[in-house]
């Protein structure tokens, strides 16, 4: 026996696509979000990423403390004469390099969500253009502050004491370096625009911060280099943060070293962030 198929009147989806169209019509249109609360929406996503692949925070919770924890107890004693004092020297630098070698990821996130196509999708919603980019970068302030913490709490159970900085000096510390890192990683999203794959991005990314970090005042005086590298510590931008740095935790900091690295900050920013943004719009 067979059953003929049975079709729904034409006057029933007609009834159906007025009640719709009744029920949309009653409801006031959801108000468009604005820059500030796109670009948080954004910051969000990234820090819902963390919280779903957490080995992501293995570069910031384990690289630091090795780093700390190596150059402190196998140069100690040969740079500084003891482990202690080089201890006191060292640790504003490992806070300043465990941060911005995580400035990286920015350009790496990035470079993710454009080769897997997901910044097309972005591109198709009703937000403001640069919200992605504006929150991915300020999403990773959080990978900034957890570095920096993890330093100085490690650092004072080694027995490193910011006497003359204090608490106060800690936090300035801590919130100069995340505001440079702010600005640095807007060279990096450039060259996540720019290459064509995450892995290229961390390639680039280290092979661009290895030498800054380790050819400044991180690791040495530069009074005890060869002249023609001591000049070139004296100028390099990640010297004038560590030196600043360092004046803060001993409570010491010039406002000229402040007012500079700011300044460096403001430029990286006004520099890379719009030239980021006219790649990720012309992107597609």
């Amino acid at each position: 026996m067979s059953t003929a198929p049975t079709t729904r009147p034409p006057h029933v989806d007609a009834d159906a696509e007025q009640a719709l169209h009744a029920a949309l019509a009653s409801t006031a249109r959801p108000p468009r979000p604005g820059p500030l609360s796109a670009a948080v929406t954004f910051g969000w996503r990234g820090l819902l990423k963390i919280k779903h692949v957490p080995e992501q925070l293995l570069d910031v919770t384990i690289t630091p403390v090795l780093f700390l924890l190596m150059f402190t107890y196998l140069f100690g004693g040969a740079v500084a004469g003891s482990t202690s004092e080089y201890l006191q020297y060292l640790l504003p630098g490992i806070l300043v390099q465990s941060v911005l070698f995580t400035c990286v990821y920015s350009g790496v996130a990035l470079n993710t969500d454009v080769t897997k196509g997901v910044v097309d999708r972005f591109r198709s919603l009703p937000i403001w253009r640069p919200a992605p980019l504006v929150g991915g970068v300020l999403g990773d302030t959080a990978r900034y502050v957890l570095a920096a913490t993890i330093v100085v709490l490690v650092g004072l159970i080694m027995g490193y004491r910011p006497d003359g900085g204090g608490v106060v000096g800690v936090l300035g510390a801590m919130l100069l370096v995340v505001l440079f890192a702010f600005g640095l990683s807007w060279i990096f999203t450039t060259v996540g625009m720019v290459m064509r794959s995450p892995s290229s991005v961390m390639n680039a990314g280290f092979m661009t911060l290895f030498p800054l970090i380790f050819l400044s005042n991180v690791f040495v005086e530069p009074s005890t280099l060869p002249g023609w590298l001591e000049a070139f510590v004296d100028v390099n931008p990640i010297s004038h943060l560590v030196t600043a740095t360092r004046g803060l935790l001993e409570g010491d900091a010039s406002a000229g070293d402040i007012a500079l690295v700011l300044g460096e900050a403001v430029a990286l920013t006004a520099l890379f962030a719009p030239l980021t943004v006219r790649l990720y719009r012309g992107k597609g």
